[in-house]
């Protein structure tokens, strides 16, 4: 893993990676001193709202960072359609011509794209595709990334094991916005608002009132504008920074692209004085932006109420009062650039010339005849050659022979010489230097017909879900998908048809209990295993494999990838309108789910910590939004490791339309449901009735 001091570019670890939503804050996070920058290309990345660049602005951005040794990660990091794979490829290929450095993907279409088009740039993992164990790390590293960005619910601890383990470089966030969800594993926004946040559209739903009980019927009157189940505090980790560089962490991350200039500085330059162990003003840290203060709960492992909290007039206040002296963090050029300033004689005149350490060069010849001085100018020439303030260069070597120091020009003149030649070397760093871009035609993929006859399945929470159903309506499942838990209550008869569904997310001690509950459906003659998190591709097993929810599907480039890593079939993901999943080639079977209440959000903190610890907990539990509408809550476990889901108080429903599913199999999937009304709405379901009561077609049609 080499020098675990220094990023691999030999910069100071760790790297403090800015954010950069547009021109303005990207100015303002290199002026103040970040190592490196993401942005986003106008489409495709996870911030479509932010001011993001065009192609030729994404040009001009890295001659800017490039000529200031900054190094620019470039986001392509939101699920993408068929339909936009050729943009797509268009898009990497301007992120090469520009000459980025990284780009950080979340789809593994994506990542095909980038080795195909130009293997030259980095591949980074997305937060968004919920990398948070050991093996997580080591499944990217092996798909040709070179560095993992972790989710942000992750302790010291686990940090320390993952970067440990990892055979690539390690990237946290250390300050900004906590969403409530696990990284990569909400669907809230784009079911309650049709706006979604996996591809980059987020309305930001969670941080609206939501008013909480721990039972049925146990609900209060809204409180609008103070309930804050949902809604986390910013994340501070500032002050555990130099913990996270000796921890073996690579890269800090601010987030914040949809934020100010003044903001990108503020954070920046606490950065800064952090990793040098030197105090940073903590009140403009805060001022300049924060929901009532910051929160450590998941890197402390304080997993409970003081991690929630919303944004008050008197913040908006404070970040207003706060907002000069923030400018004042970028109003100067910092100089970084490390220059080696060599004068020379060259008959009556003086030649200057300026080198970096990247091999750039730049020199100079004075205007003027030097004349014999009557005394030594040498410090007098090294004070106005060191006057590099406002430029970028900060010279670490002056180089001046005897001779010279014994020649006269004036203050002026020397003055000159200075600014031309860095002038000259700040022009040569600025010169595009692109990425090899490669011929690259996509492949035709051939569409799925638009009419089909899907063969049902279903997926139950609990083996007494599926136990209490009528023989004749089981054997009508082409299969039945059990969390691997539960699969060894299952009778043998009712095996063969069973696959074993791995969770989602798997903090902590869940990995390790993840892979017991897999060892224990070894032998017993199923269908399969579902995997749900990139981490389980590299758990061994003899059983067929399968996608699940958790991978996000949702084109057919990434559908193929998938194919190559072993899968025998796939589960497309609920957002994937039905025009988006014709595009799937046939040659890989799919899914789609036709009911369920969809898993809005799984989130590690615990929407009901402000009424309750874990401690007599019945895992359950009601959240009521503004409208009054009603979210079931359900934890996995109590504790750090255990995972909340909510769920849309709304079903899905496609029964009385499953012929226009362009997939293999439709999936009716039972979370909430009781075993009588798992067996009345599937009955309905395989009839093809409409479905009695509420429901939705969730995001098939848009």
């Amino acid at each position: 893993m080499g020098d675990r001091n220094q990023t691999n570019t030999g910069s100071p670890r760790p790297e403090i990676l800015a954010p950069a939503g547009n021109a303005q804050m990207l100015s303002a996070a290199v002026l103040s001193g970040a190592d490196a920058v993401y942005l986003g290309l106008t489409g495709y990345n996870a911030r479509r709202s932010a001011g993001n660049f065009t192609p030729e602005e994404l040009g001009q951005a890295v001659a800017f960072c490039h000529a200031r040794g900054v190094r620019v990660h470039v986001t392509l990091n939101t699920l993408v359609f068929g339909s936009e794979l050729a943009g797509l490829a268009d898009a990497v290929r301007a992120v090469a011509r520009a000459g980025a450095d990284a780009v950080i993907a979340d789809d593994l279409a994506v990542a095909a794209l980038v080795r195909q088009i130009a293997p030259g740039l980095a591949l980074h993992g997305s937060t968004q595709m919920t990398v948070h164990t050991p093996e997580g790390v080591r499944q990217l590293a092996a798909m040709g990334y070179e560095r993992a960005i972790l989710a942000r619910e992750l302790s010291l601890e686990e940090i320390r094991a993952i970067a440990a383990a990892s055979p690539i470089e390690v990237e946290v966030f250390i300050h900004g916005a906590m969403c409530m969800a696990v990284s990569g594993q909400c669907m809230m926004s784009a079911f309650l608002g049709g706006r979604s946040g996996n591809r980059g559209a987020c309305a930001g739903p969670c941080r609206l009132p939501f008013d909480a009980a721990p039972t049925v019927g146990g609900l209060r009157p809204g409180q609008p504008g103070r309930a804050c189940h949902l809604s986390l505090k910013d994340m501070d980790l500032v002050p555990y920074l130099r913990q996270l560089a000796e921890a073996g962490v690579a890269s800090v991350k601010i987030e914040g692209r949809l934020r100010t200039p003044e903001y990108a500085a503020a954070a920046v330059a606490a950065c800064r004085a952090a990793r040098a162990g030197q105090p940073y003003d903590e009140a403009l840290l805060r001022d300049i932006f924060s929901r009532s203060g910051f929160t450590d709960g998941y890197l402390t492992g304080r997993n409970d109420r003081t991690m929630f909290g919303v944004r008050t007039e008197q913040d908006a206040a404070a970040t207003r009062a706060a907002a000069p002296k923030a400018r004042e963090l970028f109003r100067r050029e910092l100089s970084r650039v490390p220059v080696c300033l060599t004068v020379s004689c060259e008959g009556s005149r003086v030649r200057l010339s300026a080198a970096d350490r990247d091999g750039h060069t730049a020199e100079a010849v004075s205007r003027q005849d030097a004349q014999p001085a009557q005394r030594d100018q040498g410090e007098a020439i090294r004070r106005a050659l060191g006057k590099t303030g406002g430029t970028p260069f900060l010279p670490e070597e002056i180089r001046l022979p005897e001779e010279a120091a014994r020649l006269f020009l004036p203050g002026s003149e020397w003055n000159e010489l200075r600014r031309t030649v860095l002038d000259q070397l700040l022009a040569d760093r600025s010169a595009p230097a692109p990425k090899e871009v490669r011929p690259f035609a996509l492949p035709a993929f051939s569409l799925r017909p638009a009419a089909g006859s899907p063969k049902p399945a279903a997926r139950f929470e609990t083996a007494d879900q599926l136990l209490g159903l009528p023989g004749a309506l089981r054997d009508r499942l082409a299969f039945w998908v059990l969390p691997a838990a539960e699969v060894p209550r299952l009778p043998e008869p009712l095996r063969p048809r069973t696959l074993a569904e791995l969770p989602r997310v798997q903090f902590g001690a869940a990995e390790p209990a993840a892979r017991r509950a897999l060892a224990a459906c070894e032998g017993l003659g199923l269908a399969g295993v579902v995997l749900n998190n990139l981490a389980q591709f590299r758990f061994d097993t003899a059983l067929p494999r399968f996608g699940g929810l958790g991978l996000n599907l949702t084109n057919p480039l990434a559908a193929e990838q998938y194919r190559r890593l072993g899968l025998r079939g796939m589960l497309a993901h609920p957002e994937t309108p039905l025009a988006a999943m014709r595009q799937f080639a046939a040659d890989l079977p799919v899914a789609a789910l036709c009911y369920g209440h969809m898993p809005l959000m799984l989130t590690r903190a615990c929407p009901l910590k402000n009424l309750r610890d874990c401690a007599g907990c019945d895992r359950r539990g009601l959240l009521r939004d503004r409208k009054a509408r009603d979210f079931p809550v359900r934890c996995s476990a109590p504790g750090g490791a255990g995972v909340r889901t909510v769920y849309n108080p709304v079903a899905l429903y496609m029964g009385d339309r499953l012929r226009e599913l362009p997939a293999d199999y439709a999936v009716a999937a039972f979370t909430l449901e009781e075993p009588a009304q798992v067996r009345q709405i599937l009955e309905r379901l395989l009839q093809g009735q409409p479905f009695d009561g509420e429901f939705t077609r969730g995001l098939y049609y848009a």
